[in-house]
């Protein structure tokens, strides 16, 4: 019972936690989608630099970079204040 009241006692996640938090999984996600996409390329034997052209174009890529950038832009970082 006690460990159910401490549970719900902790500090409330911050916005900037909870921002650093996605941040973090969306860049080991990005690393492992890369990982998983040159060690295929390489089963196949598709070289290097081609494999490293098609990460490039590719858009679930593209969704991640964008959303990091959004994400760590400074203006997402402030604390937003609802409008009225």
């Amino acid at each position: 019972m006690s460990e159910t009241l401490e549970a719900n006692t902790s500090a409330p996640i911050t916005q900037e936690q909870e921002i650093e938090e996605i941040i973090k999984g969306l860049e080991q996600y990005r690393e492992r989608l890369i990982n998983q996409t040159l060690e295929h390329a390489k089963k196949a034997k598709v070289s290097k630099a081609q494999t490293m052209a098609a990460l490039e174009q590719h858009p679930e890529l593209s969704k991640i970079d964008q959303a990091l950038k959004d994400l760590r832009s400074p203006t997402q970082n402030q604390t937003q204040q609802p409008t009225p």
